[in-house]
């Protein structure tokens, strides 16, 4: 093969050269930006989660497992001095009652000024039931109203400007299969009627901040082995909180007023 001369030589040298350039140059910004991105990533404080009624049952696990996962975490309890397992896992532990305005007003003060990612309306109770309507005390339902519906309303009004500075803004509220019309098998008509108003709310507050970026989700937990429960339910506390987790972290602005199960499947109002 005949060798190239020299002065073609050079000029091939002097563009391979140019090219090599030109690429650094092309490639340095970039790297530059993507360099800058983890930095930002690595320095980035942990998105919060506040879960009420976190002392046992689904609120425990749930409270366990985003913490397990690098989120910031307040949990609420009643009693958080015998929140023993809250206290074994090391988060933020809060005093709340959400049928008490005036511990409600306190939370709202001791949070004031940070910001809240995600809102994990969870504390709820089963509440007065009866076989028939003549057995039915109607007096108790106010109880169960207090807690279910209204408390976890009461939670929202007061965290809004702490949802409002957060990045995510999404507010959870644990519902039931059992809190849907097209669902209901009769019985626990207390239960089911205050599920039904927490759901509604849930819709009312998805409309009404759409345009701020808000999503608004009611989840129903499966049957889940707890207090309310039986030990013939499905779920462990940790099977259900591992399923809601995954649920809860993939959500989008289109999930915005959707009431689904543990697994993402869509229930029917």
């Amino acid at each position: 093969m005949k060798r190239l001369s020299t002065p073609l030589t050079s000029r091939l040298t002097q563009i391979l050269l140019a090219i090599m350039a030109s690429g650094y140059l092309l490639t340095s910004p970039i790297n530059a930006a993507t360099e800058t991105m983890s930095s930002q990533a690595i320095n980035a404080p942990p998105s919060t989660v506040l879960v009420t009624g976190a002392n046992r049952g689904i609120g425990l696990a749930l409270a366990r497992h985003f913490q397990q996962h690098g989120f910031s975490v307040i949990a609420t309890a009643r009693k958080p001095n015998e929140a023993l397992e809250l206290k074994k896992i090391g988060v933020e532990t809060l005093p709340l009652d959400i049928t008490d305005p005036t511990s409600v007003a306190a939370l709202k003060s001791k949070l004031a000024g940070r910001p809240i990612d995600i809102l994990l309306n969870n504390a709820g109770i089963k509440g007065h039931n009866a076989a028939s309507l003549t057995e039915l005390d109607i007096e108790q339902l106010k109880t169960t109203f207090d807690v279910n519906s209204l408390g976890a309303l009461r939670v929202i009004q007061a965290l809004m400007p702490n949802l409002k500075m957060g990045s995510q803004k999404i507010v959870i509220n644990m519902s039931s299969r059992m809190g849907s019309i097209a669902n209901n098998t009769g019985g626990a008509m207390g239960y089911r009627a205050s599920k039904g108003a927490l759901n509604n709310f849930n819709k009312s507050l998805s409309i009404e901040f759409s345009e701020q970026d808000f999503v608004f989700v009611v989840l129903h937990p499966g049957w889940v082995r707890t207090g309310m429960t039986s030990d013939r339910a499905t779920y462990s506390t940790d099977e259900s909180a591992k399923a809601l987790f995954r649920v809860i972290t993939e959500l989008s602005q289109s999930d915005n007023g959707r009431f689904y199960d543990l697994h993402g499947e869509s229930i029917a109002w």
